[in-house]
């Protein structure tokens, strides 16, 4: 007898938030492209010096084209022009809006994650040919304030969306940062441990420095301010952990393998990595991490001012970093630091240091413990 268990080819991933464009898209619909131009454009001038807000669009007419290559780049000293003569492919648009906080769209040309319909008799019509889109409708404006919502709409609506006239842009931009603000990226912790800790000789995670092995001292500093815990490991690594572990599935790779592993389990939150031979981070040093967190950037890390550069044993990565780690991968760079320094990252003053010192040999392990000791 022939088994009824379905056969499944290719291994099953957890998808990233939002719509095809980006984490946090809001398409605009049911209004005449003049309106919505005009509404994007008011909606930009209020949030845009607190995000990085995009909109995409398109053209009614095929403007005339300059040249006959197949992409060009244009550096206009204050702004740059990308263009390419074939559209991307559906899969292929987010990593062109992965910086943005905010993606405007416009619905009466493409789907969006999260709708605002404007209701607008010119539109009544075509509007009712587009239910498909009308997927998450978050609010609904009115040019008027006694015009009547469209009959087939009434059916689709929640019961409770707000609904604002158009010319409210403040209540409009509150609502959209509302929004944002309640869809920050909780945070999970990842101590990283599953180094071979060949210099030192010994697993420097297991390391006494405050009463406990040294990784379960930092899982516990972390355990104070993230969601969940993670203890990271590589594959057929030994560790005994009250934390659940997270074993490397991109092997080989260090550190960055590790990071890597946990946006591939979890891709929808941020991770805020430790690396496990610190011996001298204390929850000062988290703290002050995670309270000057800047989620509308790839990463949150303290700037190291022995080395003038990010340091990247203890970072906050958010989930736009995964395909930015990966871009990075694909042209043969596997060194977190790199990643920093050449990406739109919050870098941080480290009041003491010290905190970042990480030991990896013997005399090293010596001093610190001299130092720990003298505190």
């Amino acid at each position: 007898m022939k088994s009824s268990k379905k056969h499944t080819k290719h291994t099953a991933l957890i998808k990233p938030l939002g719509g095809d464009y980006h984490r946090n898209e809001w398409a605009i619909i049911g209004a005449p492209c003049g309106i919505i131009h005009q509404l994007v454009a008011d909606i930009n001038e209020l949030l845009r010096s607190d995000f990085k807000l995009g909109y995409l669009d398109a053209a009614h007419q095929a403007p005339k084209r300059e040249n006959d290559f197949f992409t060009t780049f244009t550096d206009n000293i204050d702004y740059q022009t990308f263009n390419t003569t074939p559209a991307p492919q559906l899969k292929q648009h987010r990593k062109f809006f992965n910086d943005l906080d905010i993606l405007l769209v416009n619905g009466n040309h493409f789907k969006g994650d999260k709708q605002i319909v404007i209701i607008n008799e010119k539109k009544k019509a075509s509007l009712s040919r587009k239910l498909d889109r009308l997927t998450d409708i978050r609010l609904v404006l009115l040019e008027k304030k006694d015009d009547p919502i469209h009959d087939y709409l009434m059916d689709i609506l929640p019961s409770n969306v707000p609904v604002l006239l158009v010319s409210d842009i403040e209540g409009i931009c509150t609502l959209i940062k509302n929004d944002l603000q309640n869809s920050i990226p909780p945070l999970f912790g990842l101590v990283l441990a599953g180094g071979k800790s060949q210099r030192m000789g010994k697993d420097k995670g297991s390391i006494n420095y405050h009463g406990k092995p040294h990784r379960e001292y930092t899982a516990d500093l972390l355990n104070l301010h993230c969601n969940t815990v993670f203890m990271s490991k590589r594959v057929g690594q030994a560790i005994e952990s009250s934390y659940p572990e997270l074993i490397d599935t991109f092997t080989g790779l260090g550190p960055y393998g590790a990071i890597l592993s946990a946006f591939r389990e979890h891709p929808n939150y941020a991770w805020l990595t430790v690396a496990c031979d610190l011996p001298f981070v204390d929850d000062e040093t988290i703290i002050n991490l995670v309270q000057q967190r800047n989620p509308s950037k790839l990463a949150t890390c303290f700037h190291n001012p022995e080395t003038q550069f990010p340091e990247p044993l203890i970072t906050i990565w958010e989930p736009r970093v995964y395909p930015v780690l990966l871009e990075f991968l694909s042209q043969g760079y596997s060194c977190p630091r790199k990643v920093l320094i050449n990406t739109d990252i919050e870098e941080i003053k480290m009041q003491d240091p010290i905190k970042m010192t990480n030991v990896n040999d013997p005399d090293a392990y010596q001093k610190a413990k001299k130092q720990l000791s003298n505190q």
